[in-house]
């Protein structure tokens, strides 16, 4: 009998590499895809300037160590082209939720729209029966649908990004390292003599890197300075431009060292957008950073609908505490989450991901933040 085929995500990093592991461990014929989303030097303006390009985004070093993985474990691996669809889908979505005065989260759209969407389609092409990633995130397959599960590692679960893939891409995947701890990743990979075995994670935006993310934005969105003001009104000073700020954003301000008010951290509190101002408070426990209600649109449900009236768990940014929510539909497109408990510095383009137990339902798009029916200024 033919061994099933799979086709994994192999990124260069040590999460996938030990994917590849467990995969061929477990009898699978695997092969590798190393995914290419970003034109450093097209799309950063750098042309004529290599020294560059490895600051912006590391990915020939990147496919270098996977192509080394590669032939260490014995198996093919292809080099795809996804730089059109990722600009299509990730990076147009992301300048357009910064003109908005949002914060959105581009791991997410990269989910739903490349790895599970456009790999899906060509590992398809290659004979594919699975695809797999190394996400820290656990499969259940039935014979008529899958569900999502939390990974076992708490403090490195994917699950959050993975919000938005639909059912028909789940069935299709695998995420071989999802029972195991970050450390035993790596003692796996340190067995196998790997170059990704001390590799650093990689962390932020591919397309951004290292880079000044205020100089990156700045190549495609005009800066709008304008002023900052404290929620009665009072001006104490300037920013550089809204789309720069997120909400509960403490550091980068400028405004210290006010005799006029008490000696606390200025938080941003919220974005008046139609007159360019940028709101802040004083104080970590600042009533203007808390809310206790919720829309959000864009939903995605995996395989199972909350119910109204029962409770629930979400998270509202990556790597939050559980948070003890209800729903309730406002229609076919929005929906209200209801949280007694007030949380924190909730931002709209941020995902709402909805959980029961450890199954990871889906999620959707905040839109907009309350708190006691007062909407807050973000």
């Amino acid at each position: 009998m033919a061994k099933e085929k799979v086709i994994l995500g192999l990124s260069g990093g040590v999460d996938s590499s030990v994917a590849a592991i467990k995969l061929l461990e477990e009898g699978y014929d695997v092969e590798g895809m190393f995914m290419r989303n970003w034109d450093s030097a097209t799309n950063n303006d750098i042309l004529g300037n290599p020294d560059l390009l490895d600051d912006v985004c590391p990915q020939e070093r990147d496919y270098q160590d996977a192509k080394k993985v590669a032939d260490k474990l014995g198996i093919k691996l292809h080099r795809i082209d996804f730089i059109s669809e990722y600009w299509d889908y990730v990076f147009t979505y992301f300048i357009d939720e910064y003109k908005k005065g949002r914060t959105p989260n581009p791991d997410i759209m990269c989910n739903k729209y490349i790895k599970f969407n456009t790999f899906l389609t060509e590992a398809c092409k290659l004979g594919a029966d699975y695809i797999a990633m190394g996400h820290y995130a656990r499969v259940k397959h039935y014979h008529d649908h899958s569900i999502l599960l939390r990974g076992i590692d708490n403090n490195k679960d994917q699950t959050y990004f993975l919000c938005m893939i639909n059912q028909q891409q789940l069935q299709k995947s695998l995420f071989p390292i999802g029972d195991m701890l970050k450390k035993e990743v790596r003692e796996v990979a340190k067995d196998y003599d790997l170059v990704t075995a001390t590799k650093k994670d990689s962390t932020g935006i591919c397309f951004i890197g290292e880079r000044n993310f205020k100089q990156f934005l700045k190549n495609y969105l005009p800066a709008q300075p304008g002023n900052i003001i404290t929620s009665s009104g009072n001006i104490i000073g300037k920013h550089d431009g809204l789309m720069y700020y997120t909400i509960g954003q403490r550091k980068g301000l400028g405004i210290g060292g006010n005799h006029d008010y008490l000696n606390e951290a200025w938080f941003v509190i919220g974005k008046d957008l139609a007159n360019n101002n940028l709101i802040v408070g004083q104080g970590d426990d600042n009533i203007y950073l808390y809310s206790n209600r919720l829309i959000a649109s864009n939903l995605n449900f995996i395989y199972k609908k909350p119910e109204e009236g029962k409770i629930y768990q979400a998270k509202f940014r990556y790597r939050q505490a559980d948070i003890k929510v209800e729903v309730k539909y406002l229609d076919n497109e929005r929906l209200e989450i209801i949280y007694k408990d007030k949380a924190k510095a909730v931002t709209p383009g941020q995902a709402a991901v909805l959980y029961d137990g450890e199954e990871c339902l889906g999620g959707a798009i905040i839109d907009a933040v309350y708190l006691d029916g007062e909407k807050r200024r973000y």
